[in-house]
């Protein structure tokens, strides 16, 4: 990592009564949770309920309104946060008249990094033999795994992921969440969105929104013990319809897998 683990402390990304209008119209209501350090969190909920401007509000690029965000003890878009935030967009930030390589390479020289990362970067998202193929020319799911190699080559401490497994087959989708997996083993802090229930059990923990309000953050197993569904998709949809102990329940059970840690 680029970093010490003295350097910061729990939670990676602290965030506190965030308020976003867009258009005029609201978007996030107040939401407040917090990420720890070396841990692969999802956030769920269906397509817009304000996931993608959560996300744009711990990068640093979304205007909000009121309330704080806090990534590494430093301001959500803090300088000193450039190379150690990553970002891979739902649409491939990328440039399609350049080889695979060469759009590695030019994230590698915005971020100061080392030539030899940028094999490295390929390698880990398996695109080495593809690296003289121009991006125009590579499917829809490759051109997701060149973006992420654009953002893994600056060896970010935080990497915020929305919907990167989106129009994926399932063995590419498996492949991605070990790669993310390894990520967190090595201490990385990743967020990944996704309105795919299914996913959730890849994650350490779920931040749950709907309407642009945070429903819960809890781990799947919590989810499943409070609900008392075994399918997170049934799970979250029980959560959401009000079952018996509702919120309290969820957030009861997050006090009491905290005070067993």
């Amino acid at each position: 990592m680029s970093s010490s683990s003295d350097e910061f402390r729990d939670p990676a990304i602290d965030i506190r009564g965030l308020t976003v209008r867009r258009g005029g119209n609201p978007v996030l209501h107040g939401v407040s949770l917090a990420v720890r350090a070396g841990t692969i969190t999802g956030l769920l909920g269906p397509s817009g309920c304000g996931k993608t401007t959560l996300l744009r509000s711990i990068v640093g690029t979304q205007i909000v309104e009121s309330g704080s965000v806090s990534v590494l003890g430093s301001p959500a878009g803090a300088r000193r946060l450039r190379s150690r935030v990553g970002y891979v967009t739902q649409a491939p930030s990328i440039y399609g008249d350049l080889t695979v390589r060469r759009n590695v390479a030019y994230f590698a020289a915005l971020a100061g990094a080392a030539r030899s990362e940028v094999a490295a970067a390929l390698d880990a998202v398996g695109l080495g033999r593809y690296q003289n193929r121009r991006a125009a020319d590579l499917s829809g799911g490759q051109r997701t795994r060149v973006s992420l190699a654009c953002a893994l080559v600056a060896d970010p401490d935080v990497l915020i992921l929305d919907e990167p497994t989106v129009g994926l087959d399932p063995v590419l989708r498996a492949e991605l969440w070990e790669r993310f997996h390894r990520l967190a083993d090595d201490g990385r802090t990743l967020v990944v969105s996704s309105h795919v229930m299914d996913e959730a059990d890849h994650c350490d923990e779920l931040v749950l929104l709907r309407d642009g309000r945070l429903l819960a953050q809890l781990t799947p197993a919590a989810l499943r013990s409070t609900t008392g569904e075994d399918r997170l998709e049934d799970a979250f949809l029980a959560l959401v319809e009000g079952v018996p102990g509702g919120r309290r329940a969820a957030e009861d059970a997050v006090e009491e897998e905290e005070a067993a840690r």
